[in-house]
């Protein structure tokens, strides 16, 4: 869960600013969108193979 604690002269637009690097940061925004509608299996195995076509055209390393 990501939290942040705002100062007490701190703007509310600074604070949202810090709030919305932090929710990007931690990865929240991908797994909303992705879980936002129902995905036929077509539509997944397509989105996987996308992922896998960009991995391996920037070369996998460990």
């Amino acid at each position: 869960m990501t939290q942040i604690f705002v100062g007490e002269n701190e703007p509310i637009e600074s604070a949202l600013r810090r709030f919305k690097r932090e929710v990007s940061k931690a990865g929240i925004f991908p797994d909303i969108k992705k879980n936002r509608h129902f995905e036929t299996p077509l539509q997944k195995r397509k989105r996987k193979a996308v992922a896998r076509h960009k991995q391996k055209k920037r070369g996998f390393r460990h």
